[in-house]
C-alpha cells in the first residue's frame, strides 16, 4: 500500500518557490497547519481549523475541478443507528446490535488487546465510531442542511450466523444530493474560511516528501505541476513547472487510499485469497494513487494492515468512462443467480448483498476474475441499483420524488437501461440456449453448458412453488420482502427466473472492482499519526482511507457499507479538532 494528495483541494497553484507566511501563523511557518487531499476528510479537517481560528494551506495535486476528491463520486449512503428513518420503518436497532454486527464483520485478529497490535486503534477507533453513529452524527449532519431518503438500504446482510458478517437490521442511509450532498456543508464551510483569509487553497501541488527537524514533521515538499483543466475525475498532467516547500507545526496527510492504482492493489493482495487478479474494473478515480502513505511511512509513520482493501465483485465495464478501466458497481437486492465463470450456482453467501468479501473469495477460488449473474427484465427493473452519483441523477439533484418513482413504477431506470442497451457485460436473450451462447461468445470460450445451467435455474425455480423452501436464497428473498422498504423499492416478488412473462433473460458478467483501502496509516483517537513503538509521530496527523478511515483499519476485513463517507467525516473532525487544540 502507498499514497499521496488524490482527491482534490482548492485554489490557485502557486509558482515556484513557497507561500508567503499567513497573517497570524506561527513564527517562521507559512500557516498553522497543512493538509495534504482536498477529499471529504481534508475538507472536514480543514472546517474544524478554520472554525477555531486556524490559519490552513490546503493541498492536492489535482485541479479545482476535482474538489471533493472520491466523496462527490458516491452513493452518498451513510450508516445510522437507532434512526429515525429506521424506527419509522418499524426497524429495531441499537448500539448494541451494531457493536456486536461491526465487530463480528470486522474480525480484528491483529493484537486488538496489545498497544503494538496492528488492531489495537483499529478496534479503539471502531468503539469510538459506534458512539457517534447512535448519538450526535445524524443531529450534527442535520444541523448542516443534510437530508436523507426515507427508506433505509439493507447492505451486507451476512446471510449466515447471527455473530458472523453482515448487517441485521437496514442501515444504510442514502443522501439527499448522494456523494455531492455530504461533502456540500464543508466545501462551502472551507470556502467561507477562504474568503475570510483563514484557508489557502494550493491545487497541483503534488507532495513528494514530509520534512522533519529534530523529530518532528514540520511541513510538506514537492512539485508544482502545469495548471490543467481537465474535467473532474479525468486523468490530469503530472509534468512539473516548479518546486515548492511549505511550513506549518502541524500536517494532516488525507490523501485517500490506492483503489485507482491497480499496481498497488496486486501488491498488496492478501495471500490468503491467492492470485491478485489479473483483470480488474476501477472504481475510483486514477488520482487515488496511493503516494502519501509511502510518503509518510519514510518520515516514521506506521503503516499497518497492507493487505486489507475493500473490492466489489459486482462491477461493471462503464460505457462511458471518466477514468481509465472505469467501472461501476451494481448493488442488487437478493433475487438474481450467482454463478461462477463455468455457469456453476454459487452456494451461500454468493448470492446479491449478502456478504462482498465472502463472494470474493468464492470467485478466487475459481480460478477466474469475474462471474455471472443470471436474472430476467422483472428483476432488474425493481432490483437495480448503480453506485455513484452520475448514476442517480435524481438523487443527486435532490429529487425525491423523482427517485421514489425510479424506484417504485417498476420500470428500468434511464443509467440501468443505458449499460443493458450499451455494456459491453450485457447478454440478453428470450431462450436459455440464446443466453449462454451469448456469455460464451463474451467469455471467448465454451465454458458454460447450457444443459447444465438450465438445470440449476429449474431445481431452483420449482423451489417457488410451496411457502417453504430449502434454499438459501428464497428463504433470504423471503426475508427480504418481510421489510416494507425492499418490498416498496428493492425487492421483485418472488417469482420464476424461467417465467417467460417475467423475460427477456439476462446474463451480466461481473467483474472485480477496485475500491477501498481498509488499512493505512495507524492513528490515536485523536487522529495524531504513530510509528513502529505506538509513540506519536510529533507534528503528524492522519484522517480519512489514508489511516484506514482511522486507527489503520476501524472495518478490520470487512465493511457494513456506509461506513466510508461516514469514517472520513468522523476521522476529520477527530483530526482537525486534535490539531487546532495542539495548536492553540
Amino acid at each position: 500500500m502507498l499514497i499521496t494528495g488524490g482527491a482534490a483541494a482548492v485554489g490557485a497553484a502557486l509558482p515556484t518557490g513557497a507561500a508567503a507566511a499567513a497573517p497570524g501563523s506561527a513564527a517562521g511557518s507559512d500557516a498553522d497547519a497543512i493538509v495534504v487531499g482536498g477529499g471529504l476528510a481534508g475538507l472536514v479537517a480543514t472546517a474544524e481549523l478554520a472554525a477555531a481560528g486556524r490559519k490552513v494551506l490546503l493541498l492536492d495535486q489535482e485541479p479545482e475541478a476535482s474538489l471533493g476528491g472520491q466523496a462527490f463520486w458516491s452513493l452518498g449512503g451513510l450508516f445510522f443507528i437507532d434512526s429515525p428513518e429506521q424506527r419509522l420503518a418499524g426497524i429495531s436497532d441499537s448500539l448494541e446490535l451494531a457493536r456486536a454486527d461491526w465487530f463480528g464483520n470486522a474480525g480484528f485478529d491483529r493484537g486488538t488487546d496489545d498497544p503494538l497490535g496492528e488492531d489495537y486503534w483499529a478496534a479503539q477507533w471502531a468503539e469510538a465510531y459506534l458512539d457517534f453513529a447512535a448519538t450526535e452524527k445524524r443531529s450534527w449532519l442535520h444541523g448542516m442542511g443534510v437530508r436523507w431518503v426515507p427508506i433505509v438500504g439493507w447492505a451486507e446482510r451476512g446471510g449466515q450466523r447471527a455473530d458472523g458478517p453482515g448487517n441485521s437490521v437496514p442501515r444504510f442511509h442514502l443522501t439527499l444530493g448522494t456523494g455531492p450532498g455530504v461533502m456540500e456543508p464543508f466545501e462551502k464551510k472551507v470556502r467561507e474560511a477562504a474568503a475570510k483569509g483563514l484557508v489557502s487553497f494550493r491545487f497541483r501541488h503534488q507532495v513528494d516528501e514530509l520534512t522533519v527537524t529534530n523529530g518532528v514533521v514540520d511541513g510538506v515538499r514537492g512539485g508544482v505541476l502545469e495548471p490543467s483543466d481537465a474535467p473532474r475525475g479525468t486523468p490530469s498532467s503530472r509534468t512539473r513547472v516548479g518546486d515548492f516547500e511549505l511550513r506549518a507545526p502541524v500536517v494532516i496527510v488525507t490523501s485517500g487510499g490506492i483503489g485507482g492504482n491497480q499496481d498497488l492493489v496486486r501488491q498488496n493482495w492478501p495471500e490468503w485469497l491467492g492470485a491478485p487478479p489479473e483483470r480488474m474494473v476501477t472504481g475510483v478515480p486514477a488520482h487515488v494513487d496511493g503516494r502519501m502513505l509511502a510518503i509518510s511511512e519514510r518520515a516514521g509513520a506506521r503503516l499497518v494492515n497492507r493487505d486489507r482493501m475493500w473490492h466489489y465483485t459486482e462491477g461493471l465495464a462503464n460505457h462511458s468512462p471518466i477514468w481509465p478501466d472505469h467501472g461501476i458497481r451494481v448493488l442488487a437486492a437478493p433475487s438474481s443467480l450467482w454463478f461462477d465463470a463455468r455457469g456453476r450456482r454459487f452456494p451461500n453467501p454468493g448470492i446479491p448483498s449478502y456478504d462482498t468479501l465472502g463472494t470474493l473469495e468464492l470467485i478466487k477460488k475459481t480460478g477466474y476474475d469475474y462471474s455471472w449473474f443470471v436474472l430476467n427484465q422483472r428483476i432488474i427493473d425493481k432490483e437495480f441499483v448503480l453506485s455513484g452519483s452520475e448514476q442517480n441523477p435524481e438523487l443527486t439533484r435532490k429529487d425525491l420524488a423523482g427517485y421514489l418513482a425510479s424506484r417504485l413504477l417498476n420500470s428500468t431506470p434511464p443509467p440501468v437501461k443505458a449499460f443493458q442497451d450499451r455494456g459491453e457485460d450485457f447478454v440478453v436473450a428470450k431462450t436459455l440456449p440464446e443466453l449462454v451462447a451469448g456469455m460464451n461468445r463474451l467469455a471467448g470460450a465454451e465454458l458454460v453448458d447450457a444443459g447444465d445451467l438450465e438445470r440449476q435455474i429449474t431445481a431452483r425455480d420449482r423451489q417457488v412453488d410451496n411457502n417453504f423452501t430449502k434454499d438459501d436464497q428464497i428463504m433470504g428473498i423471503r426475508n427480504s420482502l418481510a421489510y416494507s422498504g425492499d418490498l416498496l423499492a428493492r425487492t421483485t416478488p418472488l417469482h420464476k427466473i424461467l417465467d417467460p412473462a417475467a423475460g427477456p433473460l439476462i446474463a451480466i458478467r461481473m467483474n472485480i472492482l477496485t475500491r477501498k483501502t481498509l488499512g493505512g496509516l495507524q492513528t490515536d483517537l485523536s487522529g495524531r499519526v504513530l510509528d513502529a513503538r505506538a509513540n506519536p509521530v510529533p507534528g503528524l496527523y492522519a484522517a480519512g482511507e489514508v489511516s484506514g478511515f482511522g486507527g489503520g483499519g476501524v472495518h478490520g476485513y470487512r465493511a457494513l457499507e456506509g461506513t466510508f463517507l461516514g469514517g472520513c467525516l468522523f476521522s476529520g473532525r477527530q483530526a482537525g479538532r486534535a490539531a487546532a487544540a495542539a495548536t492553540a
